[in-house]
This record gives C-alpha cells, structure tokens and sequence, in this order.
C-alpha cells in the first residue's frame, strides 16, 4: 500500500487511493469486532450498502455518500438527481427496496438561492417518483471562498426481505451482465470540464434503477450473487473489487462491453481508458451461469435493449493470479485490467 504525505485528488476518485485510505485510516483503525453488527455486513465486505440483521429474512441496508460535481448541472442531469440515485442505487444492489433518505447539505455563502432551489427539488423530486421518503436532514453554510458551491452528503435506508446481494457470494462458473452502455455519465462530466472543440452530445445516464432492479429481485434473487453500480472507477474498479474480494479470476470479454463509440473515442483522444469512466444508471450483475441468458431476456423485456454478458468469474488455478481481472480483446489478445489510479475524471459524483 503506498504511503502519502497529503491528501491528492486522486484519493477521491474512486480507484486504488480511495480503496488505500479506507483501508488503512478507517478500516484499519476499527477493532474487527466493531466491522459489522452481528449477522450483518460492514466494513467486513465494503458493499454499496451495509446490512443489519432483523430477524428472520429480514435486513435493514443502510448507506451512505457524499456528492461533488462539476459542474453542478450537467448535460442529464443535476447533483440533486444524481445524489437521490446514488442512494436509491446502493441500496437495490443490496437487494433491498429503497424506503427512506437523509440529505446533509452544504453550501457557500453567496450561492444563487435560485440555482440551490432548483438543486433541492431535483433531488427532493428524484427521491419521491421513486417512492422513497425525506425523512430529515441537515443544513450548513461556509464562508465565501472555503467551498466550492454546493456538496450533499445523502444516506439511505431499505428493507431486505429474502436473500441480500453479498458480492462476497460470487462464485466461479458466474456471468457478469453489464445493462446497459457503460461511461456515459463520466465522458459527459469529461466533456463538461474541457473544451477541447470537439462536438460531443453524449447525456449522463444518471437515474433510479428501481424499475430494472425490484422485478429482477422479485424474479431472480435467488440467481443474483452480487451487484454494483459502476460509478467512480467504472466497471474496471467494480470487477477487480470482486475478483480480489473472492479470490477469482474474472475474464472480461471486452468486445462485448456496450461503450457508446462516439464515448469510446472520445475516451481515447483524452487518454482515458473507456473500462474506468462512470456510470450512473447501470448495474453489474454476477449471476448464475446457468441462469444468465434468462436473466438477460428478462432485464431486455424490460426495456434495457443494451445489456449484455460481458465476462465469466473463473477459479483462480494459478494462485498468481487470483484476485485479477483479465481483458480478452476481439483479435484474441489479453491484458490485465488495473484498478483505476490517479484523477480518472475530477469532481465526478
């Protein structure tokens, strides 16, 4: 684990300096014995969303983030909606169903009223056409100069009531669905930020994923053994979270992975490996082998006519691999899948 002197950018971004400071100044800092309530999850699994047991089959999942972008609004969206997603998305990746938020919100003295309205009721809006209540909060205002407009640290509260998603439960012989096209949200922030003079018209994808998520937990639970929205460090962050959390090997198919091409090329021009962008309105799903082509039917007839089976959770043989994610290109090639370092993209979610 490398050591710093100060706290860099790229320790927020969502990679391997943000997994570095969790590690060793959080986690590392909590006696094990305080990781988790008893028979639930925590820092034990570092999940999108803790899990407390309540008896029987029952779970309250609880979550937590903290949102900055910018710019505040975006071509798609907003950080209100993408705050009220964030929440409402860690929670269904636990499989639980979204009932309640809190906000925290802080902003900088002479910030337009107007544009923090507009903030507000995006959020506000977002969490109740999903059927998820504000429940309370809190306000705070920061001299002029000592922030940079507006941040809102938003937490979440579901119910379990069957099997919850653990990502420690995937296994080998697993497919993982990606569903939907991956680094919209992340390209479009990118474009927002520079002006490079090229034409880009690629939306973020941020939004609920209630309507994909309770029917597919309604039907397939049982066949889902983990899930993640692939937000900072995108799909590569998630997939070698997994692989190195089970010990497996992960073979990603990367010709198979929906990447817009004008988002593709647009990627490459700024060096930027399409795998690591952010996305805020898909889900990765490990799910039973012999269950995945149904599950992909069923999450198309749902509407999201772009997912697609985009790799395999292999037993590691060699013990030098375990842990690692493996990219087959469509010439037949490999390549080792890093997790994201450095400022993938700055001030994204």
């Amino acid at each position: 684990m490398r050591l710093w002197k100060y706290v860099t950018l790229a320790h927020g971004a969502g990679g391997k300096e943000t997994s570095d400071i969790i590690r060793s100044l959080i986690r590392g800092r909590v006696p094990r014995e305080y990781w988790s309530v008893e028979g639930g999850t925590g820092l034990d699994e570092l999940d999108d969303s803790a899990l407390i047991p309540l008896g029987g089959d029952r779970y309250m999942a609880v979550t937590i983030d903290t949102y900055t972008v910018k710019p505040l609004r975006f071509p798609g969206g907003d950080l209100g909606r993408l705050a009220a997603s964030g929440t409402i998305n860690d929670l269904l990746m636990a499989g639980a169903r979204p009932l309640a938020a809190l906000d925290g919100v802080v902003v900088e003295e002479g910030f337009p009223m107007d544009d923090l309205a507009g903030i507000l009721e995006s959020y506000i809006s977002t969490l109740t056409g999903e059927g998820v209540a504000l429940i309370g909060g809190d306000f705070k205002v920061m001299p002029k100069g000592q922030l940079d407009g507006v941040v809102i640290a938003s937490a979440g509260i579901g119910l379990v009531e069957g099997k919850p998603i653990r990502d420690s439960e995937i296994r080998p012989g697993d497919k993982v669905i990606v569903t939907g096209y991956l680094g919209d949200h992340g390209a479009a922030i990118l474009a927002a930020q520079r002006t490079l003079g090229v034409e880009f018209d690629v939306k973020s994808d941020v939004k609920p994923l209630t309507g994909l998520m309770l029917p597919l937990l309604e039907r397939y639970r049982h066949a889902i053994h983990g899930a993640g929205d692939p937000t900072r460090g995108g799909l590569a962050m998630t997939l070698n979270e997994w692989a190195e959390k089970t010990g497996t090997v992960i073979l990603l198919e990367e010709y198979r992975v929906p990447v817009r091409e004008q988002v593709r090329e647009y990627a490459e021009m700024l060096g930027v490996d399409p795998l690591s962008l952010a996305s805020e309105g898909v889900a990765v799903l490990a799910v039973d082998g012999g269950l995945a082509e149904e599950v992909l039917s069923f999450i198309k007839s749902l509407g999201y006519e772009e997912a697609a089976i985009v790799a395999t959770v292999h037993e590691a043989k060699d013990p030098r691999y375990a842990g690692r994610v493996v990219a087959e290109s469509v010439t037949g090639g490999y390549r080792i899948v890093e997790p994201p370092s450095g400022e993938i993209v700055p001030r994204i979610c």
